[in-house]
C-alpha cells in the first residue's frame, strides 16, 4: 500500500476520480468549506493541498484570487484541466515550509482533508499563520474522530497511523493519523490561531435524490470536522 503525504501515482488518479461525486468530499466537505469561506471576492487564498482543484475553481469564480499547492502531480494536472490559467498552481512538499509565501501575504487558507495526513503539522501550522495577514482566516477539515473509531474499533483515543482502503481499489489506501478533538483543536490553538467556528457538518441535501441511503446513514453520525480560525 502507498504511504505518502501526497496523492502520488495510481492512488492520485483514483483519488481525483472518486472527489468528483464522493459523498464526502462532493456532499460533505466542499459545501461545508465553501460555506465557511463566505464572500471572498477580491481575497488571495492559499489552498492546502488543493488536489484536483475543486476548491480553487470554486473560490475562484466566486471573485478570489488563489495559490494551490500539493505534493501530487497527478493531481496537480487534474487541478489545472480544471481551473487553466486561472489558479497559480505549484507543486510543493507539505512537510517543508512554505518558502514561496512571503509574510502576512494571504487573507484565508484552506486546507481541506489534509492535515491529517501530514507529520510536520506544527511546521505547517506555523508556516501558515506566517503567510496570513492580521485578521486573516485558516479553514481546516479532517476526518471526524469518532467516525475513526466506529471505523478501526479499537480505542478512541488512539493516535496511530492507519490505511483506509480506497473503494474498489484493493492495492491502494489512504495513509493518515488518528487523532481526537482535543489534539485537533490543540494543535490549532497552539499554534497562535483563535477559534471562530467548529462544525460537524452534515450532508448536503442534494446527495438525498443522488444517493438516500448514503444521505440518511451520513445525517445520523460524524463524519468529519471543519473549522474555521482567526490569525489574531
Amino acid at each position: 500500500m502507498l504511504q505518502e503525504t501526497a496523492y502520488h501515482g495510481a492512488l492520485g488518479e483514483a483519488f481525483a476520480a472518486q472527489s468528483e461525486t464522493s459523498s464526502y468530499n462532493a456532499y460533505i466537505d466542499r459545501p461545508a468549506m465553501l460555506a465557511l469561506a463566505g464572500d471572498v471576492a477580491g481575497l488571495r487564498i492559499l489552498d492546502v493541498g488543493c488536489g484536483p482543484g475543486h476548491y480553487a475553481a470554486a473560490l475562484t469564480e466566486r471573485g478570489a484570487t488563489v495559490v494551490g499547492i500539493d505534493g501530487s502531480a497527478e493531481l496537480l494536472a487534474h487541478s489545472r484541466s480544471r481551473t487553466g490559467d486561472t489558479v497559480d498552481l505549484r507543486q510543493h512538499d507539505l512537510e517543508t515550509p512554505l518558502d514561496f509565501a512571503a509574510d502576512a501575504s494571504f487573507d484565508l487558507v484552506i486546507c481541506a482533508l489534509v492535515i491529517h495526513h501530514v507529520r510536520a503539522r506544527g511546521q505547517l501550522l506555523a508556516e501558515i499563520i506566517r503567510a496570513l495577514r492580521p485578521g486573516g482566516r485558516l479553514l481546516i477539515s479532517t476526518t471526524h474522530p469518532a467516525a475513526d473509531w466506529h471505523h478501526f474499533g479499537d480505542s478512541y483515543f488512539s493516535r496511530e497511523w492507519v490505511d483506509l482502503p480506497v473503494k474498489d481499489h484493493d492495492d491502494l489506501a489512504i495513509h493518515f493519523q488518528r487523532s481526537t478533538i482535543e489534539e485537533f483543536l490543540g494543535e490549532l490553538l497552539s499554534a497562535g490561531f483563535a477559534l471562530e467556528t467548529l462544525i460537524e457538518p452534515r450532508p448536503a441535501p442534494a446527495l438525498r435524490a443522488i444517493d438516500p441511503d448514503a444521505f440518511e446513514r451520513l445525517s445520523t453520525r460524524p463524519s468529519l470536522l471543519a473549522a474555521s480560525l482567526l490569525r489574531p
